[in-house]
């Protein structure tokens, strides 16, 4: 009820009636897993410079339909940050302005579902280059991964377990090959895999073990 009034409420702030489809119905068993390299962690002030979206239907990965691209930041990234994604200055500036791919990007995503690893940044990232054009903010529901890993490793937990949610943990845990990390497009190829791994345990009413022999090892749970 609350996520129908705030697509309403987000729909009536809508400045561009021709991105109107944003709010219209996703297309059915159809997310995208997005990922964003970034200037830094900051959504208020740093920047995205690279970025990378694949769409999944059902239980397939369509890597045919993706999106990928390097962009242009307008403060170039510091140091440390370019030791993170290794793109450097000569790297990102010749590419377009996020606001120059923001229409194919949006069109891309349409109304479909956001995946990734802690998807509320890479989505609030996102929101502030849709707010400077569209006066609004994404309404697409969010699907985070690692909560769909805790769910099925940490859910009924006893107080005090150490939960670990590191990316690299959950690919070992699912047997997921390590392509690389902090490159947008492996990175979003990778949190698709957790998820279509992680919805498949949670069909089958399946956990993780917990402790030092966590890893692929399953517990039926009915739940």
């Amino acid at each position: 009820m609350l996520q129908a009034v705030r697509r309403r409420w987000l729909r009536a702030r809508l400045a561009d009636p021709a991105y109107g489809f944003l709010f219209d119905p996703w297309p059915e068993e159809e997310v995208v897993s997005l990922d964003l390299e970034t200037t830094g962690l900051d959504i208020r002030r740093d920047e995205i410079v690279a970025l990378a979206a694949i769409r999944l239907r059902g239980n397939r990965i369509l890597l045919s339909e993706r999106f990928e691209a390097v962009v242009r930041p307008a403060v170039m990234p510091p140091p440390a940050a370019i030791k993170v994604h290794r793109l450097r200055h000569q790297d990102i500036s010749t590419g377009p302005g996020m606001q120059d791919l923001l229409p194919d990007l949006l069109r891309f995503i349409g109304s479909r579902p956001l995946l990734g690893y802690y998807i509320d940044f890479d989505a609030g990232m996102l929101d502030r280059y849709v707010r400077d054009r569209l006066r609004t903010s994404l309404p697409n529901r969010r699907i985070e991964v690692s909560r769909l890993y805790h769910d099925r490793k940490y859910g009924g937990a006893p107080p005090g377990t150490v939960l670990d949610l590191r990316f690299a943990t959950i690919l070992r845990d699912l047997g997921i090959p390590n392509l690389g990390l902090h490159d947008a497009g492996t990175d979003a190829l990778m949190a698709a895999m957790m998820y279509l791994q992680l919805r498949d345990l949670q069909r089958r009413g399946v956990r993780l073990r917990r402790g030092p022999r966590s890893g692929m090892g399953e517990i039926p749970t009915g739940a």
